[in-house]
């Protein structure tokens, strides 16, 4: 299969919706509905304007499953960009009406006001995602590290592990996190959610 391939069971989930098979969208939502809430809820500090994005979403897929292109990626990809998109619309639509009530009627947020919390609000997102997706063993010592303020001599303990294996660990996940804020808004998304268009 080629690298820019999707895999098969992103195409054919695609035809399944594509013909109107409400277990499909069924099986998509089990699949995915928690990344979509937790990316939407980190985003927006919100949890009913998660759920509003977690249902915008899927609607938005359920009527126009053809907008997926398997050759940009895959189906996870593609309903991540969706909820990125969904979330950034409704960040700036609560900072323009917060702005207009504290301001009054026809007031317009500094729109560089506006760009710096969506750029925060990405990049908390994105480092939820690199959190929640690199391996156990990275994750948990930079639990120890930083949750618990454990050294790498603690933590090497803790996981039964060299000292080496524990600075390795804490590295590696340190260098997966740092990537949170490498890319600029535009064009970008949290690893593994492909291109923001």
């Amino acid at each position: 299969m080629a690298k820019d391939t999707a895999p098969r069971w992103d195409r054919r989930m695609q035809q399944r919706l594509a013909r109107g098979e409400a277990a499909a969208l069924g099986e998509l939502y089990d699949r995915f509905a928690a990344l979509v809430h937790s990316q939407a809820h980190r985003m927006l500090d919100d949890e009913d304007a998660a759920d509003l994005v977690t249902r915008e979403v899927f609607a938005q897929v359920w009527e126009n499953p053809e907008a997926y292109d398997p050759k940009q990626g895959s189906m996870r990809s593609w309903v991540a960009r969706l909820t990125h998109r969904r979330s950034v619309q409704r960040l700036r639509s609560a900072a323009a009406s917060s702005y207009a009530a504290e301001h009054g009627e026809g007031a317009v947020p500094d729109p560089e006001e506006l760009e710096r919390r969506v750029r925060s609000a990405t990049a908390a997102a994105r480092a939820d995602y690199i959190v929640s997706s690199m391996p156990v063993p990275l994750r948990e010592a930079l639990e120890l590290a930083y949750i618990h303020r454990r050294d790498y001599r603690q933590t090497a303990a803790d996981l039964g592990v060299t000292e080496d294996e524990a600075r390795r660990r804490l590295r590696l996940g340190l260098q997966l996190l740092s990537t949170a804020n490498a890319r600029p808004l535009e064009g970008s998304a949290p690893p593994g959610y492909g291109r923001v268009r």
